[in-house]
């Protein structure tokens, strides 16, 4: 994913808004990073002109939990100059909280409330692995 994005590229999912093209390669080494576990697989891939979509899915063991997540995601793309423009996963955030917290995420993971704290929570993960990590900068994260 380091070299696949366009420098002015924007990522956009449930969890992580609105990133820069900087912080999306972060979020991307920081996932793969702690993902020891980590399998990805893909399907539907589809591209005409500039744009694109497809199917892909994420097998892991959430970190902070330790639970099993299979989290199973839409992805749309802009392409610019042979690179990702845009890119928007898509996904039931209630259901990555009921697999990845348990009750707390199955019987409140549609409320503002959890899914703010789970923004809130990935956003400073992502802010400290960028601190920790010199190559993506002074990001603000």
């Amino acid at each position: 994913m380091q070299s696949v994005y366009h420098p002015e590229a924007v990522f956009s999912d449930p969890v992580f808004r609105h990133l820069t093209a900087t912080e999306a390669k972060a979020m991307w080494h920081m996932l793969v990073a702690a993902g020891t576990d980590l399998r990805i697989g893909y399907a539907d891939v589809h591209t005409l002109n500039d744009e694109g979509h497809c199917r892909w899915e994420a097998h892991y063991t959430f970190s902070r939990t330790g639970r099993a997540v299979h989290n199973q995601i839409r992805a749309q793309f802009v392409f610019r100059d042979g690179k990702i423009y845009r890119h928007t996963d898509d996904f039931s955030l209630w259901k990555w909280s009921a697999m990845a917290l348990g009750p707390v995420g199955r019987w409140l993971g549609w409320t503002p409330l959890v899914q703010g704290q789970v923004r809130k929570t990935a956003r400073q993960a992502l802010r400290q692995f960028c601190q920790k990590n010199p190559v993506y900068g002074a990001q603000s994260a």
